[in-house]
């Protein structure tokens, strides 16, 4: 497989700005996913309901991503970012305000407006990656940006560590919330200024299209490739959305041997992101050398069967087999992007809004998830993700093909 170069030099400094933004938003999923064992203890939560944080942040892609892709198409990627990083600002900063009411509702709306410029972010920095350099390495090239979300990830946790030792008394379990979702307001505000103040080259797709493509009039729900792209990446974040939110439930089930104390969730929760950080940045290295599409379908596999391992209570085992499913996940959500938005042209902005907008299976699933962990086992309930990952393998091998029409 012949190299190409990642980028060009016209597009470096952009790519290298918009890589920022991977980091950004990582942060704030990396913490959900502590506060969802946190807000178990707190509040007395079961599962099921604490599913409902992830709920709320998921099911604002699904309402804003549509919206989100409308007013790019009128403004552009630049207006589309500053807006996402606006509303990112706006909600963290609406939480950092409303912990005094103590309200695990309040929470939940808060939470949907930072959701909401989270969505509007993705779906503009996402597909502007892929662009911003020669189409042979679109996929390499939003693996390397999602790396760096990645790392976010592992932040987010540690972070999490000063909420876990800041509980506060009776009547202010919320109160040590205020204190990093002001900072990270503070720090999102000021990279929307950022924006504002930088030219970015607006790619114009609309024009490449028409060159190169005899087919632009063809409908988006006639593209197999797209919709079943757009199929594959709602059952990826519901997949991931899963993993991700119950590890450390898993960890400190007491019907699993061995188990662990809740104060040491955050950290087995930024081992996890950094080995998920790892295989994206492998990754982005691998598919210099082997198809995305190759890569794609043996990490899907490989997460197939190490969910078997882990809900077999195999002991250490399964401790590690959950801790591979970290490093097999984490080149998908980039490259079915990619992979679904490929050859596109104009309608390159609408199909990332519906890919964003598939994001809601993250809404969907955790609760899901949680509710056959309440009724059975936490071990069981990790046998939910299999399908979901072997619809991703059938996308891998058959279904990214690029066809004319359904």
């Amino acid at each position: 497989m012949e190299r190409t170069s990642l980028t060009t030099k016209e597009y470096l400094f952009p790519f290298v700005l918009i890589t920022t933004l991977f980091f950004l938003w990582g942060i704030a999923h990396g913490m959900l996913d502590v506060l969802n064992k946190h807000f178990q203890v707190i509040l007395q939560l079961s599962k099921a309901r604490s599913g409902l944080i992830q709920f709320a942040m998921y099911m604002a892609y699904f309402l804003m991503a549509l919206p989100a892709g409308l007013f790019m198409k009128r403004y552009g990627y630049r207006k589309g970012i500053i807006l996402g990083l606006l509303l990112f600002a706006g909600g963290a900063f609406l939480v950092a305000g409303t912990t005094s009411l103590e309200s695990f509702w309040v929470f939940l709306i808060c939470l949907f407006v930072l959701g909401c410029g989270l969505a509007t972010l993705e779906t503009a920095a996402n597909p502007y990656t892929t662009k911003l350099g020669p189409p042979e390495t679109a996929e390499r090239r939003i693996n390397l940006s999602q790396s760096f979300n990645g790392l976010a990830w592992t932040v987010g946790p540690l972070i999490g560590l000063y909420i876990y030792g800041n509980g506060g008394n009776d009547g202010e379990q919320l109160h040590s919330l205020m204190l990093p979702y002001f900072v990270i307001g503070l720090v999102v505000f000021l990279v929307a200024v950022l924006f504002m103040r930088t030219r970015l080259p607006e790619i114009q797709e609309e024009v490449s299209a028409e060159k190169n493509s005899a087919s632009s009039d063809i409908p988006l729900m006639k593209r197999k490739h797209f919709v079943l792209g757009v199929i594959a990446q709602c059952a990826y974040v519901a997949a991931q959305t899963g993993v991700f939110s119950y590890l450390i439930n898993f960890i400190t089930d007491e019907n699993q041997q061995p188990h662990f104390d809740k104060a040491y969730g955050p950290y087995f929760l930024a081992t996890g992101f950094a080995l998920f950080m790892v295989g994206r940045m492998s990754g982005s290295y691998i598919m210099s050398f082997v198809k995305p599409v190759k890569l794609l379908a043996l990490y899907s596999a490989a997460c197939c069967m190490l969910l078997f391992i882990v809900s077999g209570r195999f002991g250490w085992l399964s401790v590690v087999a959950v801790y591979g499913i970290f490093f097999f996940m984490s080149i998908m959500f980039p490259t079915i992007f990619s992979l679904g938005i490929k050859d596109l042209g104009p309608k390159t902005k609408k199909a990332s809004s519906f890919i964003v907008m598939s994001i809601v299976g993250g809404a969907i699933f955790p609760p899901l998830m949680g509710f056959i962990a309440d009724h059975s086992s936490m071990s069981v309930g990790f046998l939910a993700p299999i399908p979901l990952f072997a619809f991703i393998l059938y996308y891998a091998l058959k279904g990214h093909i690029v066809k004319a029409a359904v």
